[in-house]
């Protein structure tokens, strides 16, 4: 079968290999940002205690090495790649590794599913800066996908898996990163794109779980934010998820928290050490039990919903991106934009 591209390219986040990488890293992840050095230090003693490495890069490996099986028994054979915007092979490595071994079509999907600067755009103009290094690729770039039935379909069924083990008494808190209000204000193509489709994906997932868990009626549960950074002069999302488990102790009816992190497609030191460390001691401080829910990672639903995304557009099927489209002018702009 002749196929619309000749390569796909999964675009990463990355992380650090080991202790030496992690204050590297973290640099990179910060550059242009008013991060304080301070707030630096703090996050790189949390990944040295987890050891110095992040989960995130192993398990998007197994993504694209699942999303290639998937593909595969649908007949698409594919050459697939990996690049990070952070840590190595980095997005120009990889594009330049794609254009020597001959290919010029590139279908390129970031792990992010939410629209946001950080979560869309600024891996785009990672790709941009890769084609400089590949100037005979031809690169589409997928948008964020946040309605995607089998992420729903996933998340859900690990939702419901939690609620039947955690019973009655439950609260569910849906968290996602944080952003700054100016930027999350300016998300997706009309603004205020990434906490209306969190929003909208939670409540999906939340009345999936219900029905599947066989439960009368949804419990209740909310949207929250973790892992801000950044100035503490600026605003943030909120309300923060230790913050939220501290006010909801003092509601009777909650017995159990259940964290879903819907934000992160996989685990990263964020969800770690935010939730399995600090939402797991602030819940016990409160006298709740506390359960997290997995990240949808390598989710047989996950990889049916994105490998049906990916044949769509490997076949040629897909349709023209509705418009206004994601990445227009004034969709998800940097924050060195905002600030000029």
């Amino acid at each position: 079968m002749s196929l619309a591209y000749d390569a796909l390219v999964l675009v990463g986040f990355g992380g650090p290999a080991g202790p030496d990488d992690v204050m590297p890293f973290l640099r990179r992840v910060t550059a242009g940002r008013p991060v304080p050095q301070d707030r630096l230090d703090e996050v790189a003693a949390r990944y040295l205690e987890l050891g110095g490495s992040s989960p995130i890069v192993a398990q998007t490996e197994a993504l694209l090495a699942a999303l290639v099986e998937r593909l595969a028994a649908r007949g698409l054979e594919v050459p697939a790649y990996l690049g990070h915007r952070n840590s190595s092979p980095t997005v120009p490595d990889t594009l330049a590794r794609v254009a020597a071994d001959g290919h010029t079509r590139v279908l390129a999907l970031a792990s992010s599913a939410f629209p946001s600067y950080s979560g869309c755009r600024q891996y785009r103009e990672n790709l941009g800066a890769g084609l400089a290094a590949a100037p005979g690729l031809a690169v589409r770039a997928l948008g964020p996908f946040p309605e995607l039935p089998g992420l729903i379909d996933a998340a859900a069924d690990l939702l419901a898996s939690a609620l039947r083990s955690a019973g009655p008494g439950a609260t569910v808190l849906v968290t996602a990163h944080s952003l700054p209000l100016a930027s999350a204000a300016t998300s997706g193509p009309n603004g205020g794109g990434y906490v209306a489709a969190l929003e909208h994906a939670a409540a999906a997932v939340v009345a999936r779980a219900t029905a599947l868990a066989g439960m009368p009626r949804p419990p209740a549960w909310r949207l929250v934010f973790q892992s801000r950074s950044g100035s503490p002069h600026v605003p943030w999302l909120e309300p923060d998820v230790c913050d939220a488990i501290r006010e909801i102790a003092s509601d009777a009816t909650t017995q159990t928290i259940v964290v879903v992190p819907l934000g992160f497609l996989t685990d990263h030191t964020e969800v770690l050490w935010d939730l399995d460390r600090e939402a797991a001691e602030a819940a016990a401080a409160a006298g709740l039990g506390f359960v997290r829910v997995p990240t949808i990672g390598t989710h047989p639903a996950f990889l049916d919903g994105l490998a049906d995304l990916l044949a769509a557009h490997l076949e040629g099927r897909a349709p023209a991106p509705a418009q206004p489209a994601f990445c227009s002018d004034r969709c998800c702009p940097s924050p060195a934009q905002m600030e000029g």
